[in-house]
């Protein structure tokens, strides 16, 4: 190729409004999946989850799209910056963001009326531990003894789920009717 077929097939991208939330958004849930992978952990595996507030808040925010962009571009670029793109780190982040994600999908249909975000919050929690413990038992530790770990990461669960959701709600009362579109 010439150079100046080369400069006649440059491509252009407009980044839109949309484009640019869900950028500060992702870099919020980075920075705070950044920080907790330097806190040390009591017990391996069990960490707040702080990035899932910023999930759960785009998600009734805004809507499911955003909030599945967010989750999955903290999953990536975070075990990029971490070090372990690639890794067993990161297949089980990345499993449970999915299937978090599945179950707030699903958990979007119930009466908001009785599940707010404090049970969704609880809900995607048992699904991430849920679907990192699979991983866990059909890949890296193939073996019934993996069970015994389910109480101790359900309880982790149900705890930073609550209060990720009790975070979650008072965010959203806060900016309800503020005009703020991030």
């Amino acid at each position: 190729m010439t150079r100046s077929t080369i400069e006649d097939a440059r491509v252009e991208i407009t980044a839109t409004r949309d484009d640019h939330r869900v950028a500060r958004l992702a870099a919020l849930a980075i920075m705070l999946h950044l920080i907790e992978a330097v806190i040390p952990s009591p017990l391996p595996g069990v960490k707040p989850g702080a990035a899932n507030i910023v999930t759960l808040y785009v998600l009734y925010r805004f809507d499911f799209a955003t909030a599945a962009w967010v989750s999955l571009l903290r999953v990536v670029a975070g075990s990029l910056l971490l070090g372990n793109f690639l890794s067993p780190a990161f297949a089980l982040s990345l499993t449970g963001a999915l299937c978090s994600l599945l179950i707030l999908r699903g958990a979007m249909l119930l009466p908001r009326r009785w599940f707010g975000a404090i049970s969704l919050s609880v809900f995607a929690a048992f699904a991430h531990i849920a679907g990192q413990l699979l991983v866990v038992r059909l890949w890296l530790i193939p073996h019934a003894g993996v069970a015994y770990l389910i109480p101790v990461f359900a309880a982790a669960a149900l705890f930073f789920g609550a209060i990720n959701g009790l975070i979650t709600a008072r965010l959203l009362r806060e900016n309800v009717g503020d005009g703020r579109d991030s």
